[in-house]
């Protein structure tokens, strides 16, 4: 899964990576938790990062409280799920990010986080689909969810899932308008390639959530 993670760069630098005619200048978060904003590249303004909650909440949700069960979607079932099908048909976005955090079980059944980012690259996107919905007051809600699938070889001494991280080439892609493939989408949600990916311990001071501090990405002193 994934349940907390890292944005921390310029506007300058997501315009650059991915292409934009601009960003907003949103200060850093080094512990994104569910519920809160997030930068996002929808397959409607592929030239903009706007903001979404993090946490799908489908149009015809009665309740808004349903997105803290969806910040994450699972891509075997993503076609099928009343919650997703129609957001991955139709609304699929980029979640920028530097690197997230999951939580290791060790053998004495405590947790470790750790921290897991790609190390010949500073600045990478999540798969993720986006939706709106319209509350009783009239006002709009977007929001968005995170795809995970499950864990290539290097996450597995971690956690049974990870985060589907896209590959530059594919970004294109993942951002066609309107309808799309079923069959090409889903050949994009697979796990990243281990030899490319990192991780240490940090500390749990990352358990706080809301807690935001460039610290909590720094190795956990032996």
């Amino acid at each position: 899964m994934c349940g907390r993670f890292v944005l921390a760069v310029n506007p300058q630098q997501l315009t650059l990576e991915f292409g934009l005619a601009h960003a907003p200048a949103g200060a850093s978060n080094y512990n994104i938790s569910p519920t809160q904003s997030v930068l996002a590249i929808t397959n409607e303004e592929p030239d903009s990062a706007i903001e979404l909650r993090w946490g799908l909440v489908p149009s015809w949700a009665k309740d808004l409280s349903i997105g803290a069960k969806m910040i994450n979607a699972r891509s075997e079932t993503i076609e099928e799920k009343p919650a997703f099908r129609s957001a991955f048909k139709r609304r699929r976005c980029l979640i920028p990010a530097n690197g997230f955090y999951e939580w290791r079980k060790n053998d004495d059944g405590s947790k470790t986080p750790m921290y897991i980012h790609l190390g010949d690259r500073e600045l990478f996107a999540f798969a993720g689909l986006w939706e709106v919905r319209r509350t009783d007051e009239g006002e709009v809600l977007r929001s968005c969810t995170i795809i995970t699938t499950g864990a290539n070889s290097f996450m597995q001494s971690i956690h049974d899932r990870m985060p589907v991280i896209l590959h530059q080439d594919d970004y294109a892609d993942w951002l066609t308008p309107g309808d799309a493939n079923v069959a090409a989408m889903k050949a994009l949600l697979r796990p990243y390639e281990d030899a490319a990916m990192t991780a240490y311990p940090v500390s749990k001071a990352v358990n706080r959530a809301g807690y935001s501090s460039p610290e909590l990405i720094q190795p956990l002193a032996s």
